[in-house]
């Protein structure tokens, strides 16, 4: 059964976004792009929130067009134009094309049937969605870049709830510009797979 990896960015005070919605103090250098693109290439598709999709959508279809935007970036917008992607969202009206599927809720039966389709593991990125799939326990795999910044507020990875999930270290991995990557699994999930 292919698993759902959760993929995000993080400042060390916990906050996935600044309190204006900014993410510039994101450090995605050639070697972390790079890491991206090996990790992402094999993978089955990306899930991702309606906010996430558009951000991606509005850089990534003609990204490597530009000459400015070379090497690690250029092959990276292959990768997302080419991956199948399923967008949540309650409000589009379209996915807007680039293989994208528009889902309207998180029903994890749903998320199941799609978890045993063939295929490589699905990605699955922004803190709204993440939210949504933690609250069904749907998330096998956590995989947290901590970016080498405090920003003091903004909106929190995960936000207060009534449930607990036991995570094993999977991994880690120190980056050239700061930033590390922790990777965890669901407590058990090792023995289980």
């Amino acid at each position: 059964m292919r698993k759902i990896i959760l993929s995000l960015s993080v400042s060390v005070d916990g906050f996935f976004e600044g309190p204006d919605r900014e993410i510039d103090w994101h450090l995605v250098d050639d070697e972390l792009h790079q890491y991206f693109n090996d990790w992402l290439r094999p993978m089955g598709a990306f899930l991702t929130g309606r906010v996430t999709h558009e951000l991606m959508a509005g850089f990534w279809p003609t990204a490597d067009a530009d000459p400015a935007h070379a090497g690690p970036m250029a092959e990276f917008a292959g990768i997302w134009r080419d991956m199948p992607k399923y967008v949540f969202s309650r409000t589009l009206e379209d996915a807007g094309g680039y293989h994208a599927t528009l889902v309207r809720d998180v029903v994890p039966e749903e998320i199941m049937a799609l978890k045993a389709q063939p295929g490589g593991d699905m990605v699955l990125g922004g803190p709204n969605l993440a939210e949504a799939f933690r609250q069904h326990d749907l998330i096998d795999e956590y995989r947290l870049f901590v970016h080498p910044v405090l920003i003091g507020r903004g909106k929190p990875l995960f936000r207060t709830a009534d449930t607990r999930t036991a995570l094993e270290l999977a991994g880690t991995r120190t980056f050239g510009n700061g930033v590390v990557l922790l990777h965890y699994r669901r407590a058990g999930a090792a023995a289980a797979g």
